[in-house]
């Protein structure tokens, strides 16, 4: 566990994702490059943008997602955070952000990328960024009860089907369908 291996994990993940459009392609392309030039680019201390890890998490039945509405987003959108020096990998950082803001111990990842996507961002830095978010699939036990952390406004499993009106909905929805074809 050290910047070096979140680094080496995040070029592992990215190269070995297999993508299915031209516009995931360049922006792998891009990711890649942007790691070629920022060896501490994985932590939220690099400024100009940093790789963030984020998770949709998903029931067993695949029928709920549990969502966060993000305090500073205003909206509804899948669970993530910042890398962090102790993370082993960038499956590790994501599965470890969806269990602290779930609250649900028994998580299990899928460790494939299943998207990525990159989007500027006022975060906890307090100045303007840019997240480049690689983005997995986690699944929890049909019936498991989230308990709200401090990082969100609130937290509830919505039927994929049937998405508040305030939810990143055409990536949510785009994240499902990714999932159900795997």
């Amino acid at each position: 566990m050290s910047v070096e291996s979140l680094h080496a994990s995040a070029n592992e993940v990215l190269k070995s994702w297999r993508v299915t459009t031209d516009q995931d392609e360049s922006l792998r392309q891009t990711m890649l490059a942007f790691l070629g030039s920022a060896p501490r680019g994985c932590l939220r201390e690099h400024v100009p943008g940093h790789i963030t890890a984020s998770a949709l998490v998903l029931d067993e039945s695949g029928r709920n997602a549990l969502l966060t509405l993000h305090p500073r987003v205003g909206r509804w959108i899948q669970l993530g955070g910042h890398c962090e020096e102790s993370d082993e990998s960038l499956p590790a950082a994501a599965l470890r952000e969806a269990i602290e803001e779930s609250g649900i111990d028994d998580l299990t990842i899928d460790p494939a990328l299943l998207s990525a996507h990159t989007h500027a961002i006022t975060c906890s830095l307090g100045v303007p960024t840019r997240h480049l978010d690689l983005r997995f699939l986690v699944r929890a036990a049909d019936g498991a009860i989230p308990v709200c952390s401090n990082e969100s406004d609130d937290l509830r499993w919505w039927p994929v089907d049937a998405l508040p009106e305030t939810a990143e909905r055409d990536t949510i929805t785009t994240l499902v369908e990714l999932a159900r074809r795997r």
